[in-house]
Order: C-alpha cells, then structure tokens, then sequence
C-alpha cells in the first residue's frame, strides 16, 4: 500500500457485507455534513485514529474504531463481526508502517468495497538511536509478530501526528470531494491543537533534569517521543516494536544491568501491559513501575485520556512526575 489511497478489491462474499449493522459514531454529534447528505461512514483501525480523523472529517462523517477502546491493538485477531464491519465502511483508515498485521489477510476475507487511508502514508521510519540496543535475534528470544518495517508509533511525535492529519484530509477530499473546504478547515484548527500541544509537551519536559531523561517501556513504543523531546531509551521489557514477542532471560539480564548502570528512575507500562516482568525487574533494581500510560488506545469518554490529546497530556504528566 504505496498511495494514501487505495481502493480496496475486497474478496469474498457481499452477503456479510450486506448483513452487517450500521457503525456507531465514536465522536459525532449526530447531525448530517450537509441538508439532504448522510454522513459517510469511516472505519478506523484503532480509537486513537478514531479521534484524530473524526476531528478533521467533523460532523461529515460517523467515525468507529475497529479495535474496542483499552484493547491492545498488538493483541487484536478481527472477528467475523469485524469483517463485516469492514465491508459496510466506505474509508478504513489505518496507521499503515506494517503496524496493522491482521490487515491483509482481513481484507481478503471481508465483503463489498472500501478505501483504504495510510496515515502514516511518507512520514520517515525512525532509526536506534544512540545507546538503544538493536533488535538482533538471540538465541531464546521468541519473537512472534515483531515489525519487519521497522518503528510504526508514529503517533506519540504530535508532530508526526500533523502528518495523519494532512494525509486523512487529503484522502477524505478525494473520496468526498464537496467536503474539501471543511476537511482543510478542520485540518488547520487540529494542527494548530498539535502545534501547541508540542510547545506544552516541551516545557513539561524542560522540568527534567538532563541525565534524568531516561525511558524504559513495556515495549518498543517511546523512540519518537523520545528523539522529539530528548529522551534517551535505554531498553523495554520487550525489545521489539511489538508485543507479539516474549524476552529471553539474557535480554531481561541485559535490561537490568542497563538500569542499573544508567540509573534510570521508572519503568513505563501502557495500561494494557501485563506488569509480572516489570514488578521483577522493579524488585532487582529498585526503581518505580508507573503502571497507566496510554500509548495505544484513548480511553473512554469518562476516562482520564478520553482524546488523543488528553492522552499525551497524561501520559507527559506522568513521565514528568516519575523522572523530575
């Protein structure tokens, strides 16, 4: 999937397609786009894309999030309800970057048409940086489902994300043409909502010391907050871009020696993360498990990250309180 958009040949047959129910809205406030005109129905890969396009498509779509709020999206295995959901879509978007594994094979297996959005569509892969360990094979290391393409959390640069935003309102106006001016309208009040909460981002980090910048994760997910906002990663529980992978006892041995060496203060776990390893971890080296970041998945409209930029609030706040 090389262009923004591709139009999808789904194979099987249009009779799921044909039973499938009618998406509900993630945020939409019901209304039509225009007098006379429903609301086209979009389908996200996931509820972070969910808030970031339904920002930009506004009250001209019904946006839904294939993968249920809180669920890590590593984990999810779509069900025939799912493939269905796929083939009443007229847009699926996704984070693309080979970040959506189940993504081919579900298409071949649904009904109907669709098109297809890459928001991550020509932003660049990051690379290690310096003193991150590189993703060699080690002899016990079960990597299961471990990104080939490299980093696809694109989404934890909000300036990375400016780059979501262009490339959904650009294949939004190409599938709803007599939306364009509102899809660009909508585009540049969320950029500017990103531009700003990098400048907040920024100063809340500003409060840590320098040699306090110090990552650990549950996985690989921080390498592009990291190099916006100078961090350094010295390791995750499970050094793969995915958690589909399990560490050997050399690669856990070698993450303790790192946090010891380096002093890092915490390790951070998404919410969904199983925390057995971290706790152990904790219990050798003597630092904090901060157990609720979001990095995968809002949460909902009660919650504490109920939108994408809540969540980088959040999980800032935390990252900042752990390590100041």
């Amino acid at each position: 999937m090389k262009k923004i958009i591709i139009t999808v040949i789904l194979i099987g047959t249009l009779a799921l397609g044909a039973c499938a129910p009618q998406p509900a809205a993630v945020s939409n406030s019901g209304s039509q786009a225009e007098a006379g005109n429903a609301p086209i129905r979009i389908l996200t890969a996931n509820s972070i894309l969910a808030d970031i396009t339904q920002n930009v498509a506004g009250e001209r779509a019904i946006v839904e999030s294939l993968v249920p709020i809180g669920l890590d999206p590593h984990a999810f295995e779509p069900n025939p309800q799912d493939v269905a959901k796929i083939a009443d879509s007229q847009v699926l978007i996704v984070n693309g970057a080979g970040f959506e594994e189940w993504l081919e094979k579900t298409i071949e297996n649904a009904g109907g048409s669709a098109k297809i959005i890459q928001a991550s569509e020509g932003l660049e892969m990051r690379e290690p940086g310096e003193g991150e360990p590189e993703h060699e094979e080690e002899e016990g290391h079960e990597d299961e489902d471990e990104h080939t393409e490299g980093d696809p959390h694109f989404w934890l640069d909000p300036v990375s994300v400016i780059g979501y935003v262009e490339n959904i309102r650009d294949g939004l106006s190409e599938i709803d043409p007599a939306g364009s001016e509102t899809y660009a309208r909508n585009a540049v009040n969320y950029i500017e909502q990103l531009r700003e909460l990098d400048t907040w981002i920024s100063g809340q980090v500003a409060q840590i010391p320098v040699e306090r910048r110090i990552l650990v994760t549950d996985h690989d997910t921080m390498g592009y907050f990291a190099d916006r906002y100078g961090f350094t990663v010295i390791g995750a529980i499970i050094p793969s871009f995915s958690t589909g992978a399990s560490p050997s006892a050399q690669e856990l041995a070698g993450l303790v020696d790192q946090i010891n060496g380096t002093g890092a203060p915490a390790i951070f776990l998404d919410v969904a993360a199983n925390p057995r390893l971290a706790e152990q971890i904790a219990g050798e080296t003597g630092v904090t498990v901060v157990f609720d970041l979001h990095t995968h998945s809002v949460t909902t409209a009660g919650g504490e990250a109920p939108t994408y930029i809540a969540m980088m609030r959040h999980n800032t706040l935390r990252i900042v309180e752990a390590l100041k």
